[in-house]
């Protein structure tokens, strides 16, 4: 997809990037719905993108990562008994990275 991308911006550019942020990286089979920062990153760069920003918006140290349905049981997918909407309402949305990155400028 961030090839997909790179080829469809100008030269200057901008894609963001707001994903479910794992504790590290994961396999590609892994089904949490998680992704790992630094493995985004790669993506990106070996697309041709340059890292340009990030921001902690979207970040939630209270989502533990470990739920036996993935993301999905935290709001707003509520993928849980009903017995543990409490538990799930508390610690709210994912943790999520927000990453901005650009396509490098045409050379003059």
């Amino acid at each position: 997809m961030f090839k997909g991308f790179y080829e469809v911006l100008k030269p200057g550019g901008v894609l963001g990037v707001v994903e479910h942020r794992a504790k590290a990286d994961v396999p590609a089979d892994d089904k949490s719905g998680y992704v790992g920062q630094a493995q985004v990153i790669a993506l990106a760069k070996a697309a041709g993108f340059e890292l340009a920003g990030s921001s902690e918006v979207n970040a939630n140290p209270r989502d533990t990562k470990d739920y036996p349905g993935g993301v999905w049981t935290l709001p707003p997918s509520n993928n849980h008994p009903e017995a543990d909407n409490a538990r799930y309402q508390a610690i709210g949305e994912s943790d999520r990275m927000t990453l901005r990155f650009v396509k490098g400028k045409a050379a003059k």
